[in-house]
């Protein structure tokens, strides 16, 4: 069994980006969202956070333009719904240390679930959210996995744009 994903990440990014655990996929090949039917980096470049289409095989490259990517639990599975609660409080400690060492301007969660296995909280809107964590303004986003069918491609850009939007608008 694959174990984990190497995180990508740099002091003071703009964002950081974060899955809820690793693929099968991602993990075997140790590449965030190497997957055929995600759709986080066709939709990252079309939200306009990447001038093309990064190509999970060269995932580093996101840190150029300011951007990392992480998870919230390392075991990598075929479905998150096979995470058990107790392994997002176990996760907690040590999200929360990377993220005061990192300290990221903004934290995007893909998804609901690894923001609520976080936060305890179960009524989550989506977009930016009214609290801080470890002083990183948070984000949830819809996960663009091709098991999503709740999102179409339209839109998982215009929720991702929106982020892309009041990065700029913070930066000004």
């Amino acid at each position: 069994m694959p174990h984990g994903l190497p995180d990508i990440l740099a002091p003071h990014l703009d964002v950081l980006f974060c899955g809820i655990n690793p693929g099968m996929t991602a993990a075997t090949t140790r590449h965030h969202f190497a997957g055929n039917s995600n759709r986080f980096w066709r939709v990252l470049h079309l939200a306009g956070f990447t001038p093309e289409q990064i190509i999970p095989e060269q995932d580093r490259t996101i840190l150029r333009y300011g951007y990392g990517l992480t998870t919230v639990v390392q075991r990598p599975t075929a479905s998150a719904d096979q995470l058990s609660p107790e392994e997002f409080v176990a996760a907690a400690a040590g999200f929360r240390r990377k993220l005061r060492r990192q300290a990221p301007r903004m934290l995007a969660f893909l998804g609901k679930a690894g923001y609520a296995g976080l936060s305890a909280q179960r009524d989550i809107a989506w977009g930016m959210q009214a609290v801080r964590m470890e002083g990183a303004a948070v984000w949830v986003l819809p996960n663009p996995s091709g098991r999503n069918r709740a999102f179409n491609l339209d839109q998982l850009v215009h929720a991702y744009r929106e982020l892309y939007l009041a990065i700029g608008q913070r930066g000004q």
